[in-house]
């Protein structure tokens, strides 16, 4: 179905390279319930694009369902960096939870990050790791243990190898929780993946789902404690999953919505950022007031795709 809705494509600079990418770039249009956000990453094809223009249609046309809370935990987000820069990020973050990203660099210099991030936090603080698919069985149960002995204790660690069968191999053979992310969000039919025996925690994140009310879907069929997580969106698309997790029916981990910082910028004066570990929680997606501060130079890719997707 072909809508009638103005776009505008956005360029907002990276603070770090994050998932190999400096500059974060989608497309925003409002509907009659609000703004929604269009942001796959570029490498996604149009059948993976088109969960997450189910997403913002979502949030443009319909809304979302009622909260069940006013705010919304939060982790901070480590990437690649030295320990140093890890520590500084961790202590002005303000939260008790922090997520540091591993596998892409030596064992050694994730130990390190590690054991600077547990500095930063105190003993009292969370620590979990993403690996993101990075490791085999026999690597991620070695790099597994070293990292919990550095970090101090992990809460868990997400995503540590591809398949389902290589999630149950590691947890099996280490007594650190194991979370699926991509298991989930990249199965055929996330409705039908059978995670218990390989994970201990499903990590969900609307956009690639399809939208808050089938995310929601989602997670009830995992049966599994949940934890959202962003896919690097600005204030716009970080809304909707704000509203994911404040309709759970249980949230017993802090979030990974506190993505922000790692851009340098958002289309929006009203930004989603945490004060004391929280996010508040809102009824529609903040409005884009500072879309031409960041217009992309180069919109024609992006609205092109955005046709093709949205006429499928």
């Amino acid at each position: 179905m072909r809508l009638n809705l103005a776009v505008h494509v956005y360029s907002v600079p990276m603070r770090v390279r994050f998932r190999g990418i400096t500059q974060r770039t989608g497309l925003l249009f409002e509907g009659p319930a609000g703004w929604g956000e269009f942001c796959p990453f570029e490498e996604y094809d149009d059948d993976e694009a088109a969960a997450w223009l189910a997403c913002a249609l979502e949030a443009a046309n319909e809304g979302w369902p009622t909260p069940l809370r006013d705010r919304v935990p939060v982790n901070c987000t480590v990437p690649v960096v030295s320990p140093e820069k890890a520590h500084e990020i961790v202590a002005r973050s303000g939260c008790s939870t922090a997520k540091v990203k591993v596998a892409e660099s030596t064992l050694e210099e994730d130990c390190l990050r590690l054991e600077a991030v547990r500095d930063a936090l105190g003993p009292q603080g969370f620590v979990r790791v993403d690996a993101n698919m990075l490791w085999d069985v026999d690597t991620a149960v070695a790099a597994i243990k070293a990292m919990d002995k550095a970090a101090g204790g992990l809460q868990y660690v997400e995503q540590p190898c591809h398949t389902l069968d290589e999630l149950a191999a590691v947890r099996r053979k280490v007594n650190v929780p194991i979370a699926a992310d991509e298991s989930i969000r990249k199965a055929e039919d996330p409705l039908k993946v059978a995670v218990s025996g390989a994970a201990d925690i499903a990590v969900i994140k609307v956009a690639p789902l399809g939208g808050v009310r089938k995310a929601l879907e989602v997670a009830e069929a995992c049966g599994l404690p949940c934890v959202v997580s962003s896919a690097l969106e600005t204030s716009v698309g970080m809304a909707a999953g704000v509203a994911l997790a404040a309709a759970l029916p249980e949230l017993d981990y802090a979030c990974g919505l506190a993505t922000l910082s790692l851009l340098d910028g958002d289309v929006t004066s009203d930004s989603l950022l945490p004060k004391d570990g929280y996010l508040p929680v809102l009824t529609k997606a903040p409005v884009p007031d500072r879309i031409e501060e960041f217009e992309s130079p180069a919109p024609k890719a992006w609205v092109d795709r955005y046709e093709r997707v949205l006429s499928r």
